[in-house]
């Protein structure tokens, strides 16, 4: 059993064929923390509303998040945009699970984190709705691939690989996307005068640190299968969660050259009223 400070999922996507039920089903159960926050796309309403597919292993996450709650732990669900429909709901407690639209989580060490899903971004890192279309259907067709590929790895007896995120890892528009996402997130946490951003959104974990402020992305359980966890002292890692239970990264101490000084970007456009709530936190 390990034991964490706080725990942070976020793109489970429980409705679909894609989500890795199983594994998260077995790292909730082989971890213990004092709060885990769900940051948004846990329950994909979105696609369900064209196909449901909820078998016992996606039943069986939801009654552990409960279980969790009832037993003691403190569970903060965030919704994101494809469970959007839960954001009516946010101010308060259903099962013993508080909503919240985004919340401030401080570390043992002192430290303010901002944590939404990230979706309030979009506009930031903008896509032509063609390009959405198209990435979208893509994108399907990509996972429909991955699940094959680890069915026959399965098979062999051999560990799960995300062949979905190996592709999306040399697609240079990708890099790009995420860079742009990764800065927005920063420039927000550090215009609200936070110690950094936790969020999700992107399916694509990490941690990138500038002169002001910590960006953590705690990935999804659909390609990557990670999450984002506090230690009792504070300082954050990435775990991957299957076969192979691995420590991905650990939190960077010394910022990312390329977003420190002139090298850093600037982004054109931020979105302005999440600016202010974010900042109407902080005060």
């Amino acid at each position: 059993m390990r034991s964490y400070r706080s725990v942070f999922i976020s793109d489970v996507h429980l409705g679909t064929a894609d989500c890795q039920a199983d594994y998260l089903l077995d790292f909730l159960t082989r971890v213990r923390c004092e709060t885990l926050y769900l940051v948004g796309d846990i329950i994909d309403l979105i696609a369900m509303q064209r196909r449901v597919h909820f078998p016992a292993a996606h039943q069986a996450v939801i009654h552990k998040f409960i279980e969790l709650a009832a037993s003691g732990t403190r569970v903060v669900y965030v919704p994101g945009n494809h469970d959007d429909f839960l954001r009516r709901f946010c101010g308060q407690t259903i099962a013993g699970i508080e909503l919240h639209d985004k919340i401030v989580h401080r570390t043992a060490d002192g430290r303010r984190f901002m944590v939404c899903h990230g979706d309030q971004f979009d506009q930031v890192v903008r896509c032509s709705p063609l390009m959405l279309l198209v990435g979208d259907r893509a994108h399907g067709l990509l996972l429909r691939l991955n699940r094959w590929f680890n069915a026959w790895r399965r098979l062999k007896g051999k560990p799960y690989w995300s062949l979905a995120a190996w592709v999306k890892s040399r697609i240079g528009k990708a890099r790009t996307f995420i860079r742009r996402f990764e800065l927005a997130a920063l420039t927000v946490a550090e215009k609200g005068n936070y110690d950094g951003f936790i969020c999700g959104h992107i399916h694509s974990a990490g941690f990138l640190r500038s002169e002001e402020g910590l960006y953590c992305n705690d990935g999804d359980w659909v390609e990557h299968c990670t999450a984002l966890v506090e230690q009792d002292n504070g300082k954050l890692e990435l775990l991957h969660w299957s076969e192979t239970p691995a420590v991905l990264a650990v939190e960077p101490d010394a910022p990312h050259p390329d977003v420190c000084g002139d090298a850093r970007p600037v982004l054109d456009s931020l979105p302005t009223g999440f600016v202010e709530q974010v900042n109407r936190l902080a005060s």
